[in-house]
């Protein structure tokens, strides 16, 4: 760090990035709050929820303004504590109820199946384009009720948001320019779905039972009524924080059962059975030792004593880029009994895949029973096998987003 500093800083987003298991141990031992003159890396499990629970502290300025940028407009995700993040999320929270559940994951489940029946003449299949991401897409459009133009203008849209969102550390602006002009017509098209739907109800034909109907038919008392604008910005928000997260689980995910010749068997056995409460846990642990989002970036906006009374105790001056990080939290072992092991009968309050506190994840209830069901379809499967590299390796896109992860299929190769 003392010699040349911006060589260090590579060196640990590199190790963040490859090696983070490692990595986030040595830290949660010898430096569990971790300063580099660049960013703060907080590992520990309770100063990680400690980050994650202060939003009027550590707030999302670290990425919000790229957000509003594409959106044109606040959104809930990118502000912090204030009056419109309480009313909107609410709204969203009654059209996204728990009861739907179910529907969506028979929904998901009949998806999968199709993308793999088609898929298994050939003995492969691409699993992120083919199934995960083709899954996620179709949810939004029936679920949700954004099917975008097309799938593949949905999909850009979302890459590109997202892309400047939480993969753009170095400020290109291209990537930036990019967002923009698929916000603008991610916008545009919902404008004009709006009208769609309207025109479709005052001539009395029945609209999909969507997420995006319920909204429209939804009446909200006066002074709390959220307006054209504000509806459409929350529902350009459900692929964003779908479409990317969803397929990214869901191929940490299989990757790590596959990984593991006794797991894939045991959550095979499991994905077989008609209730697929017991298969949900595999996908849970294995996501544990890869998640998706590793780190969740803040900004410090006064100083703030983290970890007070704790030999930990460390002042996080205003104005920090802090990085919590929730990969490295579900390994404390002073939270996690046996972290190193995979383990179905952890406390599900242990799993931070979704966040934490003021900006835990919207769509927790339809996003996880997509995420299992479709994996839980995959690995019913006979002969499902990781293939050997090159053709079997994750291809990311900007290091981040799974973008190709051949699978085989069919008993002929399977493998002993």
């Amino acid at each position: 760090m003392a010699r040349d500093p911006m060589s260090a800083l590579t060196l640990v987003r590199e190790w963040m990035r490859t090696d983070w298991r490692a990595f986030f141990a040595e830290l949660r031992q010898h430096r569990p709050v971790f300063v580099t003159p660049a960013f703060t890396v907080v590992t520990r499990f309770a100063d990680v929820t400690e980050v994650l629970s202060h939003e009027e502290v550590f707030t999302v300025r670290a990425f919000g303004p790229r957000l509003e940028a594409a959106l044109g407009g606040p959104f809930m995700l990118s502000r912090d504590a204030t009056p419109m993040n309480w009313r909107e999320k609410g709204l969203m929270q009654v059209m996204l109820p728990p009861q739907d559940a179910a529907d969506v994951r028979g929904l998901a489940g009949r998806i999968a199946d199709e993308a793999l029946d088609a898929a298994a003449p050939r003995g492969r299949i691409e699993a992120v384009g083919e199934l995960f991401r083709h899954v996620a897409l179709r949810v939004c459009g029936e679920y949700f009720g954004f099917p975008g133009p097309d799938p593949a203008t949905l999909s850009r849209w979302t890459r590109a948001v997202i892309t400047d969102g939480f993969a753009n550390f170095q400020g290109d602006l291209e990537i930036q320019a990019e967002s923009v002009r698929a916000g603008g017509e991610m916008l545009r098209y919902l404008r004009g779905l709006l009208a769609e739907r309207r025109a479709a109800l005052e001539a009395g034909r029945v609209p999909p039972d969507d997420v995006f109907t319920r909204l429209i038919r939804t009446t909200l008392p006066a002074g709390v009524d959220v307006g054209d604008e504000r509806m459409l910005i929350n529902m350009a928000g459900l692929p964003l924080g779908f479409v990317e997260s969803g397929p990214g689980a869901m191929t940490e995910a299989v990757e790590q059962i596959m990984l593991r010749p006794r797991v894939r068997a045991e959550a095979a056995d499991a994905a077989a059975e008609p209730d697929p409460a017991r298969f949900d846990r595999y996908v849970w642990e294995a996501l544990r030792f890869n998640p998706f989002f590793k780190l969740l970036p803040r900004v410090c906006e006064r100083d703030h004593v983290l970890a007070a009374g704790t030999p930990r105790r460390t002042v996080i001056p205003a104005g920090t880029f802090v990085l919590a990080a929730p990969a490295s939290a579900m390994f404390d072992p002073d939270v996690v009994e046996e972290p190193d092991e995979f383990r179905l009968d952890r406390p599900g309050h242990h799993r931070l895949y979704f966040g934490h506190g003021h900006h835990a994840c919207l769509g927790v209830h339809p996003a996880r029973v997509v995420i299992c069901e479709v994996v839980r379809r995959l690995l019913r499967r006979p002969g499902v096998r990781l293939l050997p590299a090159p053709e079997g390796t994750i291809v990311r896109a900007h290091g981040v987003f799974p973008d190709r992860f051949v699978l085989g299929l069919g008993r002929d190769g399977e493998e002993a």
